[in-house]
């Protein structure tokens, strides 16, 4: 079922405009200042992980993105609401980032809670096909790092297959992330399965030197 449009959803994404990037190209090679960490996250939803991330290490910087207008204004309202000046973000789909990062620009890549596409014929629109782990390796330093967290189990382990496969080595992996003991940072979506016996899935895969 198709989102219903936000009501005034131009002017609110206009009021946000500090935090919007309308040509993320433009700034290729230049989002972060000297020795300065520079984190992405892909399908950032209505900005709690973003947002709660930004705040939580201030002297990074952090870029969202978000192909839905209808989900990047509340994602804009929440960072415009919590002043979090290191955070910006682009509304476009993942495919389009091209030009838009340096090579090993990026520090960090985060993908929570992407898309699974089951059907097979639609592996090829995933986050984790070869295709776009081409395009992170492109930007990511030598030893930056895709972080990936799903509850769904078959995207989890096409994700690591194809993260090896492509030449990355994956330091850390749990099949139970809430009982882990390992700091997290919960998405909207994560916090509602946080009472219940979901398994939440993750793994950290860095770029070989």
């Amino acid at each position: 079922m198709r989102m219903r449009k936000k009501k005034h959803q131009e002017r609110r994404i206009a009021a946000c405009g500090d935090w919007l990037v309308a040509q993320p190209q433009a700034l290729c090679g230049t989002w972060k200042q000297p020795n300065q960490r520079l984190y992405l996250e892909i399908g950032c939803g209505k900005g709690a992980f973003a947002v709660e991330s930004a705040k939580a290490q201030p002297l990074a910087q952090f870029v969202a993105v978000e192909r839905s207008q209808n989900v990047l204004v509340l994602a804009l309202e929440r960072a415009k609401e919590e002043q979090a000046r290191n955070l910006r973000f682009i509304g476009c789909d993942a495919a389009e980032l091209g030009g838009a990062f340096a090579e090993n620009e990026v520090d960090g890549i985060f993908l929570n809670f992407s898309d699974p596409w089951l059907p097979r014929r639609y592996h090829k629109r995933r986050l984790t096909h070869p295709r776009m782990l081409a395009l992170y390796k492109s930007i990511l330093r030598p030893g930056g790092e895709v972080h990936v967290k799903t509850d769904n189990a078959a995207l989890f382990e096409f994700s690591a297959c194809a993260l090896e496969e492509c030449g990355f080595e994956i330091t850390f992996l749990s099949l139970d992330l809430h009982a882990s003991g390992q700091p997290n940072i919960m998405t909207e979506y994560e916090s509602k399965f946080a009472s219940t016996e979901t398994k939440i899935l993750k793994l950290v895969a860095k770029v070989k030197k």
